[in-house]
């Protein structure tokens, strides 16, 4: 089954510590289940020096969400994503709230000509 949320998607956090905040999404994992959010989820790792990293240092970046705690934004408000087949063939993820087309899952069918 696919993922409601895509790369390049901006999605709300709906549950947990971070409710409430806003990010573009950087990575899905369909695996895990789990996408990491710009700006969000933010953890801080004291790394020791190496040889990529001689210095080390004090490093903050984001950390993943599980993907159920996201919805995608539609003007400026979360809605939950339904998936439509059209009549070519194609599959598209829609918005519930307004019906706004989010993006391609699947592109047109091709058709073989008999004769």
């Amino acid at each position: 089954m696919p993922a409601h949320v895509r790369k390049g998607d901006t999605v709300v956090v709906r549950s947990g510590s971070h409710k409430g905040q806003v990010g573009e999404v950087i990575r899905v994992d369909p695996d895990s289940k789990t996408v990491v959010i710009k700006g969000v989820n933010l953890v801080t790792r004291h790394m020791r020096p190496t040889r990529t990293n001689p210095n080390g240092g004090v490093v903050t970046r984001e950390a993943p969400l599980d993907w159920s705690k996201v919805n995608p934004v539609v003007d400026g408000k979360p809605t939950r994503v339904r998936f439509q087949t059209k009549d070519d063939g194609s599959k598209v993820r829609v918005a519930a709230r307004g019906g706004k087309v989010l993006g391609t899952v699947r592109g047109p069918r091709k058709t073989s000509k008999k004769s």
